[in-house]
Order: C-alpha cells, then structure tokens, then sequence
C-alpha cells in the first residue's frame, strides 16, 4: 500500500465495485418491483374471476374452474383445500407449513412444489393471495417467481465476474503500468541520492518518451545545472576574493607597520596613512561592486523602472568621461542622434554605461591612438546600447570568461581594477529583461547592451515586480 500506483489500482477498483453493486441493486430491485407488481395484478384479476364464478357457481363452480385453469401451459397458482388443509383442486402439491393459515397477499416468495416436478427440480417460489371460504376452505391463487430469483442470480454471478475480472485487470495494469513507473522512479531515486551525496554532474533519467516524467526529470535538469552553475560562481568568487584581497591586505599591513615605526618621520607617516586610506577604499569599492551585482542578480535592488531617454543617459555620462579621455589623448565620441525611450533604472543603466566605458578607458590603449565610440540604435522593439574601440580587444576563447566575477586579462594585476565591470552590466542587462554581447571591433572590442523598450510585469508606480 506504500506504491501509488497500486493504491490507484485499488482506489479505481473499488470505486468500480462500489459503482457496479449500486447499480444492480438498483436495476434488480427495480425490475423485481414491477414483475411483483405485475404478478399482484394478475392475482387480483383471477381473484375477481374466481369470485364471479363463486357468485354465480357456488364453490363447486370455483373448485371445477380451478381443475381447469391449473391444467393449462404456463398456468398460475391455484390450490383448494378443505378445513383440515386437505387438498380439493389445483396445481400444487405442498407449500410451506403455516402458508394457508392467515388469509391475505403474501409478498415475501415462498416455496412449493408441483405434482409434475421431478426430483431434480422439485422446489418453486412463488408470491401469492390466500382466501378464506366458507365451512373453513381455503384458496390461493399465485405466480411463480423463480425466473425472477434466477435472474438475480445471473446478475449477481455476472457482477462477482466483472469483479474478479477487474481485479485481475487491476493487477495486471499495476503489473505492467505501474511496474514501469515504479522502475523509472527508482532510476529517478538513484540519481537524486547520488546528487546529495554531492557529485552535482549527475543527472535525472530521460525515458525520451515526452511524458510526465520525462517533463518533470528536465526541469529539474535544468534546477540542477542552474544549482551548480551558482555553486561553481561561489567557489569562484570565493576563491577570487581569498586571490584579490590577499595583495591590498599585505600592503595594508606592510604600510601600517612601517607607520609605526619609532625612526619614520611625521611626512612619511602620512603618505603611509594615505595610502592605506587609497587602499581601504579600492576594497571597499571592490565589495560594494559585489553586493551590487548580489542584490541585482536576486532581484532584491530597489530597482525603479521608469520610461526615461537612453540617449540622453548615454551623452550625460559620456561627457562625464570626456575629460579623462582627452587627458590620456584619445577621443570619446557619441552617436546617439535619436531619442530612445525605454522602462529601465536610470541609476543602474548609468552605472553600467560608466563601466564600459572605464573598461574601454584602462584596457582599449593600444600603440594605436584611442578612439572610444558610444552608439544607441533602436531595432523594432528593442534597443542595442554599444560601446567600442579600437584596442586589443578581448580574445575569442575567453570573451565568456571576462564574465565572470573577478576573472581579469591583466593576470598580473598591474592595472587598476577589480574584475567585476563586466560581472555588473551584465546582472543590470539581465535584469532588464536583455542580454550583454561581446563582439570583435575589428580592431578593438565592443560590447553591445541588448534591452527591450517595451516590458511587462511592472506596478503602478513603475517598480519591477518579483
């Protein structure tokens, strides 16, 4: 009883059972009321007959027109006696002790016998009316009810049938059904005790029939892999930051501790301080760009979507930026002639223009002069938000990875950074409903942000729904 599919078994075949005996109690019941009333019709009508007779003929009239009708094929019931039960005339050779005692309509079927019967079928039921007459004399009149009793019978027999036959069904359908089920949820089992004994490379088992299992096995397939995807990004991050932090920390300490020294003067004690406050800073720069990318990745940053112009947004921060380009004598040019209304987060679209751009500031510096192109075109509705230029770019087999938290190009860490630029835009493009592209500048990178204009899911007031 602890197998679903023999509880469902046994649940539908009871059911069946339950179903079914209603049904013939109902369709018996019903068809033995009218044959009773039918038979109690005829009786009533050979009653009235018999009686005329009697009026008429007196009760040898009665006793004569009894011989004749008992004689006839397929005749009714009729049995005379006298005072003492001896019997006068009729086709019945014994009934029950006590049946001739009490005069009226006898409902309940009782057992006799004829004077033809054999041995073999000797006993009959039958309903019937007893008469009292004069001087004692008794008269029944009846109708056989035997065909109706074996009707019943029939009936009764065919629904044990259908039981047994159904329960063989039962058995059979949980045998080969469910058997099968049973079979590919213990697959089903292996493989989840596996998976919690830790290897998360396994996988749900695929019938490859499309059906409930089937369905059920690839969404979780799909759990599972999102589950180890998070669980690699952790331990990357974790080991990222163990890899990061070490060398700002060192320094840290190198720094104080030549602070403290008893000979170092007044002037280098502050530039030790300084710089010290210049590290503290990038670290906590480097953990708020974490929990930046936490929050946006788990949908719980206040973000507020409100149509605003990305053009607009992106000649705003480019001119931020301008200045510093200049400075290091490259040129920061926008192309972004038409406006482009979209439902985004002013603050968050800001900071992911910022980061490109800074990006293409410390890494697109080649032999070349620098040339940094921010572009905005609008496509049915959808709008790509570019920024290129003309450096080394990024090579093919690790434009995936520059995703990842902390991953830089720079495996020396001599400039400056943290890692977690591209980390951060592409969170702010997911949330947004887009995507983040990179693509070859020819020469240089660039780095598309693929957004709709137009989203649904959002409140009144214009937040994102979770």
């Amino acid at each position: 009883m602890r197998v679903t599919a023999f509880r469902l078994s046994a649940v539908y075949l009871g059911l069946f059972a339950l179903f079914a005996t209603i049904l013939l109690v109902y369709v018996t019941e019903t068809a033995s009321t009218i044959l009773q009333t039918q038979s109690r019709d005829t009786i009533s009508d050979e009653i009235q007959i018999l009686d005329r007779i009697y009026q008429t003929t007196g009760i040898a009239g009665v006793v004569r027109s009894i011989d004749r009708r008992a004689r006839q094929p397929g005749a009714s019931l009729y049995l005379v006696t006298d005072a003492t039960g001896l019997i006068l005339a009729g086709n019945v050779q014994s009934l029950e002790a006590g049946l001739l005692d009490d005069a009226g309509f006898k409902s309940s079927p009782f057992r006799y016998a004829r004077f033809t019967d054999t041995e073999r079928d000797r006993y009959h039921t039958a309903i019937a009316q007893v008469v009292q007459l004069p001087n004692g004399m008794r008269l029944l009149v009846g109708r056989d009810q035997t065909d109706q009793e074996r009707i019943r019978v029939i009936v009764r027999n065919a629904l044990f049938l259908a039981l047994i036959l159904m329960t063989f069904g039962a058995l059979l359908a949980w045998f080969l059904v469910g058997r099968t089920a049973l079979h590919r949820l213990d697959r089903m089992s292996a493989a989840t005790a596996r998976i919690m004994a830790g290897d998360l490379s396994e996988r749900l088992p695929l019938a490859g029939t499309g059906d409930e299992f089937d369905r059920l096995s690839e969404k979780l397939n799909v759990l599972l892999a999102r589950i180890a995807l998070l669980q690699e990004g952790l331990r990357q991050v974790s080991d990222n930051i163990a890899h990061d932090l070490k060398t700002p920390l060192t320094r840290l300490r190198n720094r104080v501790e030549a602070a403290l020294g008893e000979e170092a003067p007044e002037r280098t004690t502050r530039q030790a301080m300084e710089a010290v406050l210049a590290e503290a800073d990038g670290m906590i720069r480097t953990f708020d760009a974490l929990l930046m990318i936490s929050r946006v990745e788990a949908g719980s940053h206040p973000a507020l979507m409100t149509p605003v112009d990305l053009a607009a947004i992106a000649s705003d921060v480019a001119e931020l930026y301008e200045p510093l380009a200049e400075d290091i004598g490259g040129t920061l040019l926008v192309d972004a002639p038409d406006p482009v209304v979209a439902p985004v987060s002013r603050e968050l679209i800001s900071q992911a223009i910022s980061n490109l751009i800074d990006n293409a500031l410390k890494y697109g510096l080649s032999d070349r002069d620098l040339r940094i192109s921010v572009s905005l075109q609008q496509i049915d509705d959808r709008c790509r938000l570019s920024v290129a230029d003309n450096g080394n770019g990024i090579p093919d087999d690790k434009r995936e990875r520059v995703l990842e938290r902390f991953f830089r190009l720079d495996e020396s860490r001599s400039k400056p950074g943290s890692g977690l630029g591209l980390s951060l835009v592409q969170a702010i493009a997911a949330l947004h409903g887009g995507t983040l592209m990179l693509d070859d500048a020819k020469p240089g990178l660039k780095v598309t942000l693929d957004i709709p204009t137009k989203r649904s899911g959002q409140t009144d007031d214009g937040r994102l729904k979770p």
